[in-house]
């Protein structure tokens, strides 16, 4: 079953089980799928879904902060359960050792030495964690940490 479609399906089942926040995010992810196979003009493949998800859960992560600098718990907690639910459809995230490891690797084999080559290892680094589902911020603030 295609990512599309274990969408579409969990939310004829969280209709079903009138689960109203479940069944709100599903909707909105569908809509933004939709949306993107519009703007396409065809079907978007598995690696588009992700994309589309990763998208999803980052303009989330950006209201929460947001929101947090507001003082409004109520809807910080309604995005983060979002997050939750967009998140489940998305493959196991890579951890901070992980990421950890890689920018150690890719700032040995491109020798560099200071924040000026920081372009150059987040780009070598976000193609080897490409399939690991590792989040651009947590990349940059490791990279960072290293190069200073």
């Amino acid at each position: 079953m295609s990512l599309r479609e274990q969408v579409i399906s969990d939310l004829t089942a969280a209709m079903k089980a009138q689960d109203a926040a479940r069944t709100s995010t599903l909707r909105m992810v569908k809509a933004a799928l939709m949306n993107r196979e519009i703007e396409k003009g065809g079907q978007v493949d598995e690696d588009e879904m992700v994309k589309l998800l990763r998208s999803l859960v980052k303009q989330r992560r950006d209201s929460i902060e947001q929101y947090e600098k507001a003082g409004r718990q109520d809807l910080v907690d309604k995005e983060a359960a979002e997050v939750q639910v967009i998140e489940s459809y998305l493959p196991q995230a890579a951890t901070r050792e992980e990421i950890e490891a890689v920018v150690i690797a890719v700032v040995a084999e491109t020798g560099a030495t200071s924040i000026k080559d920081m372009g150059r290892v987040m780009k070598a680094a976000q193609s080897k964690l490409a399939g690991k589902n590792a989040d651009g911020r947590t990349v940059s603030e490791i990279v960072k940490a290293r190069l200073t």
